[in-house]
Order: structure tokens, then sequence, then C-alpha cells
């Protein structure tokens, strides 16, 4: 299936989570003992038109912490094709034409997929370092 293939040119060797599961539309690591984290594809307000990822970060006891949407227009920009149809350049996505799922008109380069994981690993970053403080018993507060 694409959505797992290219879950895995994302993330399978650069990322900040543990225990990484590949499931389908989504991936799945640890962040610490509590704390995990989601990244799935997603639509945003068109039918089968998948135009960013959104990384869900869950507490295994109180749910969802947070749920930012990264759109991969905003990470990678419009992109310019040599192609009539798109001269203004046109904005990545994956869509399901005919049960198939493909990227539409661009594929995405080694350095795209790249920008996408250290965008993921700078967010989940965030929240391994409050876990691992909260581990060892530190706070904010503490160390200063």
């Amino acid at each position: 299936m694409l959505f797992e293939q290219e879950l895995r040119r994302f993330f399978a060797k650069n990322h900040n989570f543990d225990d990484v599961r590949f499931i389908g539309k989504a991936c799945y690591g640890t962040l610490g003992e509590k704390t995990r984290m989601k990244i799935e594809f997603v639509t945003l307000g068109t039918h089968q038109q998948y135009e960013g990822i959104r990384a869900t970060v869950l507490d295994k006891t109180d749910g969802e912490i947070d749920s930012p949407t990264l759109k991969f227009t905003e990470i990678w920009g419009k992109k310019k094709l040599c192609h009539p149809n798109f001269r203004e350049g046109m904005n990545p996505h994956i869509w399901i034409y005919n049960g198939i799922a493909e990227w539409y008109a661009y594929q995405p380069t080694s350095a795209d997929y790249k920008e996408i994981a250290n965008s993921v690993c700078d967010y989940a970053e965030l929240f391994r370092e409050q876990t691992q403080e909260m581990k060892n018993g530190y706070s904010m507060t503490q160390q200063m």
C-alpha cells in the first residue's frame, strides 16, 4: 500500500520516537513511558486527496495532547513542473483514482522526505524532552 510505503520513506530511519509501527495510513511510536505519537496522512477537504500529515501526541492515560497538521505545501512549497497544466506549479498531494493511491503529478525527492521527517522529529522532541524531564524528576523551573 502506498501510504505505508511513504510513511516508511519518511520515518523508517529518521525519527525521534521508538518502537515504530506502520499500519495502513498511519504509523505509531513511543516518546516515553506514557507518551505516544501517531502520524497519519490526512485530507484537507477534498475527498481522497491527501495533502498533509497529522502528528498526534497521545498520553496513554489522558488521551490526545496535541495534534498539528503539516501540509506538504507549507513544508515544500508549490512545486514547479514541466507540464502545461501546471505552469504556476502545483500543491503536492496523494490522490486515490480508480482505487489506486499515488502522488499526483509530483514525486517527492529524497530531500523532500528528509524535510518532512525533520519537521516531525523537531515536533516530537518537544514531547520527548518533557517526558524525560518528568521521568528524571526535573521541571523547567528546577533547571533554571
